[in-house]
Formats: C-alpha cells, structure tokens, sequence
C-alpha cells in the first residue's frame, strides 16, 4: 500500500488461454499442460509462457506476493497483427479485447484490462477503442509503430486524437523490432531494440508535431522507461536548435513537452531511476514491472520501494499517485 492506496503496476501483460487458431498468418497458442503453454508464429516458436499470463489467481497471488493492489493487464504485442488485412485484424483484436474482460473479470477491482486496436486502419481502430472502453476497460495498448510508419503518421494522430477526447489513456509498447545478425544474439532484440524503438516513439511524437496536435488531455504513458529518451533529450534539444531546419517539425523544443507524457519505472537500476525522475518529472513516472515475462521486475516495485534519493511523498506518487492519474476516472483509489 502506498498512503493508503493501493500501488498500481500499469505495465503487464496476458495471453488468453482460451485464444483461437485464427489460420495461417495468425499468432496461435499451443497448449502443452494446465500450466504450460507456447506462441507460435506459424510453425515457429516465439514464448514459452505459464498460467501466470491467464490465470487469474496465479496473478493475484503473486500481486499480494510482491504488494501490488492492482495491475493494468495489456495484450501481448505479438497479437496486435498490425500488418494483417483490416478485417482479419478486426476480428483478431475483438477476441483478444472479449477474452482480456474474461481474465479480469474474478476481480475487477484488482486487474484492470487494456485492449488492443487495429491501428492501421483509424476508423476501426476508433470504433475498437469505443467499444472497449463502453465495455470495461480501463484503456489501450498501442504499439509504437504500424510497419514503417511511426506515432506521427496521420492516422495515428487521429486516433491519438480521438483517445484523447474520449478520455482513453494510451499506453505505448515496442514491438516488432527488426532482426539482423547483429541483433539475433545476446536477446540484443529485446536488450538494445525495445529501448531505442520506445525513444523513436517518443522522438516522432515530439519531432513530429503530435504533441502540438493531440488535445491536452491526452494521457499517454512509454514503457521501460521511454527507452533511451531521457539519457539523450540533451542531444535532441542541441540538434532543434542547432539543425532546426531537419527537425523543426514541432512548435517548440524537445523540453516543452515534458509533462505531456508519462514513463513506467521499470529500468532496474538505482541511476538510471533517478535520472528518469529528475528529467520527466516525479510526477510522471509510473510504476512498471513487464510481468508476467523473464526480463521484468520482481517484485514489482522493487526499485521504486528501495530507492534512496526517493522522500516519502514521492515515493508514493510513484507507487500509487501518479497512475490515478494516467487512469482518470477507471483508477483504483483504495484497496481492492
């Protein structure tokens, strides 16, 4: 608990157990135990995951485990099949949205389910997103880009946009990262790509004007971190100022913008934390584990709760505070 609300961890994910062979092209679950089960992209396997990432009193138990009052369970990036065609991608997004309800449902209090959009096509995506929230969730889940177009494409600004008036927060996840045989070892994917495609977002969302037309009201949260944004919104603020005529696209400065965006706290290390806080603000800085997946933080909260240059005050936004915010009005406000 955290002043007496309960800490929120708004970065983790779910495959459902019960997700359908959809046909060729279509992520597919194979099931091996009650426990066990395995994604497949085609005839390849892409993750190994347990009951934690459908079960909900797996999940709760290991919520009380680690302190955590309530989690924002957001779709695995694999599924969001934004290259499928508008219609497949549709149906694909609309049993995954009906299935992430199912796995929140046993407490409604605690697990707070985001959905997904088809994202290449803002009409559909729009009407996904009103369907959803009309449904019960809390919010969505977007990737950070939609093949070679990134958050400042047109019609991701509409549906920034439409988010945004709607009262929607967006939460934004790496996905996709390119392979090479550079990148195809080490997990240099996950341990170099995820962090430099989450600072991509956040440099085409601010470089690109989006900032300078979203409404205001836009709640939009970057996981692990916003990447590598805040060790290099220096050399992004020297380069519009310097090379204005290349990326003076936005009104105002790379700086302006803090404050307009969120970023989930989980970096691992002590520095690299408190960096994040003194550059995005204490207020803007959320709780994030990755659970249920190898490479996120357990316990959830950990960094946060031991952090040294953290007084007591904002140690508590971070925990708590600051993701009722990024949540309006579906937040928790006291224990589940």
């Amino acid at each position: 608990m955290a002043g007496g609300n309960p800490v929120v961890d708004v970065h983790t994910h779910y495959v459902p157990k019960g997700w359908p062979d959809l046909g060729p092209g279509t992520p597919s679950l194979r099931i091996e135990t009650e426990a066990d089960a395995v994604i497949m992209l085609g005839g390849r396997e892409f993750r190994r995951i347990q009951a934690d990432c459908w079960d909900a009193g797996t999940r709760l138990a290991d919520m009380d485990s680690d302190g955590i009052g309530a989690q924002v369970v957001s779709p695995t990036p694999v599924f969001f099949s934004y290259a499928a065609d508008v219609t497949q991608a549709v149906r694909i997004a609309r049993i995954m949205n009906d299935l992430a309800l199912e796995i929140c449902a046993p407490s409604p209090g605690r697990l707070l389910p985001m959905c997904q959009v088809p994202l290449q096509d803002p009409d559909a995506a729009c009407a996904e997103l009103d369907r959803c929230m009309a449904a019960g969730h809390v919010g969505v889940e977007i990737g950070n880009h939609v093949g070679d177009s990134d958050l400042d494409a047109a019609g991701v600004v509409t549906f920034l946009q439409h988010a945004g008036g709607l009262g929607a927060p967006v939460f934004v996840h790496p996905w996709d990262m390119p392979g090479s045989p550079r990148l195809d070892r080490w997990m240099a994917q996950w341990l170099v790509g995820m962090p430099a495609e989450t600072h991509l977002s956040l440099l085409a969302m601010i470089c690109g004007g989006v900032f300078d037309r979203v409404p205001e009201a836009l709640r939009i949260c970057f996981a692990h971190g916003g990447g590598s944004f805040a060790f290099w919104l220096g050399r992004m603020e020297n380069a519009w100022h310097k090379r204005h005529d290349v990326i003076g696209t936005s009104q105002c400065p790379p700086s302006h913008y803090i404050g307009r965006f969120f970023v989930d706290s989980v970096v691992f290390d002590e520095r690299a934390l408190r960096l994040l806080v003194d550059t995005v603000g204490s207020d803007r800085v959320v709780v994030g584990s990755d659970y249920p997946y190898p490479l996120g933080e357990r316990p959830a909260a950990g960094l946060v709760r031991k952090a040294s240059f953290l007084d007591e005050a904002t140690r508590e936004k971070i925990l708590a505070g600051n993701a009722r915010a990024f949540l309006g009005r579906n937040a928790p406000q006291d224990a589940g």
